[in-house]
């Protein structure tokens, strides 16, 4: 898997507010949180897409994750 620079992290975290700094233990932390949320999200999708018998992740159960994540 390809990792993501923590700055990329650091830079999303910033973005949620003006003037404010990010320690880097905020963006450890917070690049754990993305990372376990991605791969409850990829579990769901690959559920949904074996469920429709296909061997192949599709943006719609991507979204259909999503919907069913953000709950």
């Amino acid at each position: 898997m390809a990792k993501i620079p923590l700055a990329t992290f650091e830079r999303i975290l910033k973005e949620t507010s003006n003037n404010i700094r990010v320690s880097e233990g905020a963006t450890k932390e917070f690049t754990l949180a993305v990372g376990e949320i991605s791969k409850e999200l990829a579990a769901d999708a690959e559920e949904l897409a074996r469920h429709a018998g296909r061997r192949t992740i599709l943006d719609s159960d991507v979204k259909l994750a999503y919907k069913k994540f953000n709950k």
